[in-house]
């Protein structure tokens, strides 16, 4: 069958890059040759123990995987509930997870002759990333980037450029994630036949959301050997932040066919639901439902006529009106819940683990750590939550000074 890879069927997007009603293209003619080829060549590249080899070889000695676990035990003993354990994303090479899915997708690009790498970033990991595996690679790289999250985040945007990047300012609509997209996609339109669209997130057309899944796998892969060898089980509860979902469908995917483990997302709660300044898709039933957007059905944040929502999230990498297809199949089908955090909430958070565990958290990550806060006091204290430290918070710190006014 297209549209799979040689695990368990029921993981998996049907022919059309169906998850349930979710998923699937929604692109110009112009694009469709572009995404079989991809396609094909993800599949090929599977079954080639050459590039399998590489991108293994590249992730322990370049990316420096695997990643540890980490027991929070200050964190444990504070909240007085749940053992928590972190898996450190925040470790690996250029200090997010965008890295595991830069490289897989970087060596496909040089698979299909692709010399030109174009991305989207919206916090900078993923421009990052991509501008990391171009230069590893010798290849030409452009990032679109919102000038309100440039203005935001602006220590990843000289990384971009310092790797050799061309990092090109995006002044329309909201100035952030959803319309660099929208410039990435033009971008690519126009310069299909030799320029390769470097996706960073677990959404977009097919086959976009499972290549990344299956690159961002490798967090819930390592994530469930090393807490089973070092608390002797799996865990109760699997905690992620969701913006686009890579990082979260990267360590749900090695869980889902645990049914005592529980997976929860946390996507931003902004101002609160209240105010509509916020970028959480499925807890707010007014603005979110059903819809497509940059190539796939999922649920939007979109008002009656149908027009897509600015958004708002102190972490710009949660900053974005849509979320990966699978997740929203996961929550229809009742596999995962999905909360949300505040920016209050999420600043508390960034500051706790600052403070009790020596680690600076990125502002994504920091609203994984928020529902903890909440979830893990009314668990027993046998009980371990892990949760995917998606990134460090260096990036934010401009964005956290001015939040708390020092």
């Amino acid at each position: 069958m297209t549209g799979t890879i040689n695990v368990d069927s029921k993981q998996l997007p049907d022919a059309r890059g169906y998850y349930g009603e979710y998923g699937g293209r929604f692109v110009p003619e112009t694009l469709v040759p572009a995404l079989d080829e991809l396609e094909a060549a993800f599949h090929a590249a599977l079954a080639d123990s050459e590039f399998t080899h590489e991108l293994d070889y590249l992730q322990s000695t370049y990316t420096g995987r695997p990643t540890p676990v980490s027991y929070a035990r200050r964190l444990s003993d504070h909240l007085g509930g749940a053992q928590i354990y972190l898996k450190r994303e925040d470790l690996a090479h250029t200090g997010a997870h965008k890295i595991n899915n830069a490289l897989g997708q970087a060596l496909l690009a040089r698979r299909i002759g692709k010399q030109r790498v174009i991305a989207e970033t919206g916090a900078g990991q993923h421009g990052v990333a991509t501008a990391t595996a171009a230069a590893l690679l010798g290849m030409e790289c452009h990032v679109y980037m919102g000038t309100v999250d440039m203005a935001r985040q602006q220590p990843n945007v000289f990384r971009m450029r310092l790797l050799g990047a061309e990092v090109i300012p995006v002044e329309s609509g909201s100035k952030t994630l959803k319309d660099a997209i929208n410039e990435a996609i033009r971008d690519w339109v126009t310069n299909v036949e030799t320029t390769f669209y470097l996706l960073g997130s677990a959404l977009g057309p097919h086959p976009y959301p499972l290549i990344v899944r299956h690159f961002q796998s490798v967090i819930g892969d390592e994530a469930r050997q090393q807490i089973v060898e070092m608390a002797g089980r799996l865990p109760d509860a699997c905690v992620a932040c969701v913006g686009g979902g890579s990082n979260a469908i990267g360590l749900f995917n090695a869980f889902r066919d645990d049914e005592d483990v529980d997976l929860i997302g946390v996507e931003a709660g902004g101002l609160g639901i209240a105010s509509g300044a916020h970028a959480a898709r499925f807890a707010d039933p007014a603005l979110g439902r059903p819809g497509v957007l940059h190539g796939t059905r999922s649920y939007v944040l979109q008002d009656a006529d149908g027009q897509i929502l600015n958004t708002h999230s102190v972490s710009a990498g949660l900053d974005y009106a849509s979320v990966g297809p699978e997740h929203a199949f996961l929550r229809e089908t009742e596999r995962a819940y999905y909360t949300y955090a505040t920016d209050e909430e999420t600043l508390e958070a960034f500051q706790l683990l600052c403070q009790l565990e020596g680690i600076i958290p990125a502002l994504e990550s920091a609203h994984a750590i928020a529902e903890v806060i909440k979830r893990a006091p009314t668990m027993p204290k046998d009980s371990i939550l892990l949760v995917n430290l998606s990134g460090r918070g260096d990036k934010d710190l401009d964005t956290v000074i001015k939040e708390l006014g020092e």
